[in-house]
């Protein structure tokens, strides 16, 4: 029988690539920049990605600080009950 096109036995003839293309690149784009101007990249790529964050309102801010606030002082309150409860469990079974 004859293999399915593109199997591991017969690669498509797309999959293979030219000479020119087989041999490495020395040092590729970041090569040709000095660390100056890589450093300067990097900071406009920073900007640019911290445009893009939807920040919010002060009233969701307000709303979400609220929210973690709650959590941590019930969180808080849940491991305080269960300590008190364990430390006399251990001290009644102990003595």
């Amino acid at each position: 029988m004859a293999d399915a096109v593109g199997s591991i036995d017969t690669p498509d003839a797309q999959d293979e690539l030219p000479e020119a293309k087989k041999k490495g690149r020395k040092g590729g784009k970041r090569a040709k920049k000095g660390p100056l101007k890589r450093l300067a990249i990097f900071y406009r790529q920073i900007v640019a990605e911290l445009r893009k964050v939807v920040w919010p309102t002060r009233g969701q801010l307000t709303t979400y600080t609220t929210v973690v606030i709650v959590f941590v002082v019930v969180m808080i309150g849940l491991v305080t009950v269960i300590d008190y409860g364990l430390s006399h469990a251990a001290k009644y079974v102990f003595g």
